[in-house]
């Protein structure tokens, strides 16, 4: 007896099964082969090669097998046996201010003594063009130097002689040479802003030491008046940073927005290299509220005029009209990580913690509601467990009038947050991004608040103990750096960049599952882990070749690691002179005396 099959259900087999088909013979644009590619699906799985086509894996497999799938136009890559990974996605950092002002700057990230730190300093200073400044703009501390001390004044005045200089350590203090005293009229009648100390000798003159007392705002403002670079400029080194990035093996970033940083007018180089399909970096961005007593007419505004989701890569009507090969993700995400001034607790742990304005919750409340019944996803800044708590009072009040029903939210930082503030978190579907801070300052938090404190923080095992989805990433660029690797050292081995062990060992990750706070788990703060954080059919096609086996080299060794190759939405988008033939190479910087021509930007030695 034959049972008769409605239309309906033979089109949808047939379809289904044409699909199929369709798919299984699609011609891979690009093989990696002869590699041990590290899935990190849900059974960890290594195999040897993978097949890409529109922007996503295809296939994995054995070399032999996916090498029978290449076609006349198949880009192939011989891995040489090297380590293969997903590209790492930063889920805290400012790319696009960092991008602006990427060659203006001089980086002491990695350099290991402060004999040669002062070394830049003065050589930078020698090609400096009147006119400008030297600028070391965070990315470094004390105790990465093999003195294990800071530069003094003395030594930053002798280094730079007559050229202005600005440099930044951390969020606690920057120093100013003679030449930048004067070239911003600081004198003896300057007054101290708000929570800032312009620090004054016996004679009541500025000796150049700017010190946040905790509030970061005199360094963030006096960093403001600093000349910026013509537009060319800009874009070159909106370019040259993102390419810095993809060589540390970076392929997706959130953007949480800044100090500072205006909106619309500062997001015009990233727009417009996004319009040019120019973008070598997913990069979905935060809107950061700038002016205190503005935040909510500011959000009103956004919220009128721009779209969650809809950007340069997703028209306002939601369609996909660029064909197969998307544009990068270049979107607003939501508000954040300031959402109102009151609620700024700086990370300044040379000073106390500060107390928030009693004025705070009532001004969060206003902003936040407005998000909340907007359907806008939001991140907020929380360095202390007190700020997390009273935080959370202000979103579990508003919940109760108009419910979150699984609205995207998380906070950035949380060093101390309790156990009962992270069981609140996870009533509330909240989520936490990490940073490696800790790395950079947590010699300076011991001192404060001891040895017990520091080994708790971050209280990684129980965030993760009780499911909250927590992503890594590293607050580049004026406070720790933007590589990546020093964020998987401090995860690995509960370390600083001084090498002092000072972590529980329990909050100490395995690298596998440090690496997936990297990739996968960022994608989850914002429900994007549906197609990416794996390597795996279907799954975007974003990944790195190392320069050494992150799973079995010495801890140490981690600090040292980059990409040798780096692959975004199936195009590569960086190689080192091994792989050189398969990407085009970096311009030079502009303008010619940016120290990126001569020192690069993280430094190896």
């Amino acid at each position: 007896m034959k049972i008769p099959i409605h239309n309906s259900i033979l089109t949808f087999l047939l379809l289904l099964c044409t699909g199929s088909f369709a798919q299984s013979k699609v011609a891979p644009t690009l093989i990696v082969h002869n590699a041990k590619i590290h899935t990190l699906d849900e059974n960890n799985t290594v195999t040897e090669a993978m097949a890409v086509a529109n922007g996503k894996v295809i296939k994995t497999g054995k070399s032999s097998d996916i090498l029978k799938l290449k076609a006349k136009n198949t880009q192939v890559i011989d891995a040489k046996g090297k380590v293969v990974v997903p590209g790492l996605f930063d889920s805290h950092m400012h790319i696009i201010r960092g991008g602006r002002f990427f060659n203006t700057e001089l980086r002491w990230d990695g350099v290991r003594s402060l004999k040669r730190a002062l070394a830049m300093l003065k050589e930078q200073a020698q090609r400096t063009p009147k006119g400008q400044w030297v600028r070391v703009v965070g990315g470094w501390n004390a105790y990465q130097f093999e003195e294990k001390r800071l530069p003094t004044l003395e030594e930053i005045n002798e280094a730079t002689g007559d050229v202005p200089a600005f440099v930044l350590h951390l969020y606690g203090h920057a120093y100013l040479n003679k030449a930048g005293i004067k070239a911003l009229n600081i004198d003896a009648n300057t007054p101290n802003p708000a929570g800032g100390l312009v620090e004054r000798d016996i004679n009541g003159n500025p000796t150049g030491l700017l010190v946040a007392e905790p509030n970061a705002f005199i360094l963030y403002s006096t960093l403001s008046k600093l000349p910026e670079l013509t537009l060319e400029e800009k874009v070159n080194s909106t370019k040259q940073f993102m390419t810095e990035m993809n060589r540390l093996g970076v392929t997706a970033i959130m953007d949480a927005g800044g100090g500072f940083q205006n909106f619309p007018d500062d997001y015009g180089v990233t727009n417009n290299l996004c319009q040019n399909n120019e973008l070598t970096i997913r990069m979905p961005y935060y809107l950061f509220a700038q002016k205190a007593g503005s935040e909510l007419a500011d959000y009103t505004r956004w919220i009128s005029s721009v779209e969650v989701g809809a950007g340069c890569d997703v028209p306002q009507d939601g369609t996909k009209k660029f064909g197969k090969m998307p544009k990068m993700e270049y979107h607003v995400q939501g508000g954040g990580e300031n959402l109102v001034m009151s609620a700024g607790d700086f990370e300044n742990f040379d000073e106390p913690r500060p107390e928030l304005s009693p004025a705070m919750e009532g001004q969060l409340k206003q902003v936040l509601s407005l998000l909340i019944k907007n359907r806008w996803p939001f991140r907020i800044h929380a360095t202390y467990n007190e700020s997390v708590s009273r935080f959370l009072n202000v979103i579990e009040d508003i919940n109760k009038e108009t419910p979150l029903n699984g609205l995207l939210w998380f906070f950035d930082h949380s060093e101390t947050v309790s156990v009962e503030n992270l069981q609140r978190i996870k009533a509330l579907n909240g989520g936490i991004a990490i940073q490696h801070r800790m790395a950079y300052q947590g010699e300076a938090f011991i001192k404060r608040y001891g040895k017990t404190a520091a080994a708790n923080t971050v209280p990684l095992k129980k965030i993760m103990d009780m499911g909250i989805r927590v992503g890594m990433g590293t607050d580049g660029t004026r406070v720790a750096s933007y590589n990546p690797w020093v964020g998987l050292y401090w995860l690995t081995t509960g370390k600083t960049l001084g090498g002092l062990k000072y972590m529980n060992d329990e909050n100490i990750a395995d690298r596998t599952t440090a690496l997936k706070l990297f990739t996968y788990g960022s994608a989850q703060l914002i429900n994007l882990e549906k197609d990416r954080g794996m390597l795996k059919p279907d799954y975007l096609a974003d990944f790195i070749i190392l320069s050494d086996d992150y799973f079995s080299t010495a801890e140490e060794n981690i600090l040292k690691i980059e990409s040798k190759l780096t692959v975004v939405n199936g195009k590569v988008v960086y190689a080192d002179d091994e792989y050189r033939a398969f990407a085009k190479p970096t311009p030079k910087a502009l303008p010619e005396w940016s120290p990126v021509n001569y020192f690069g930007g993280y430094q190896k030695n």
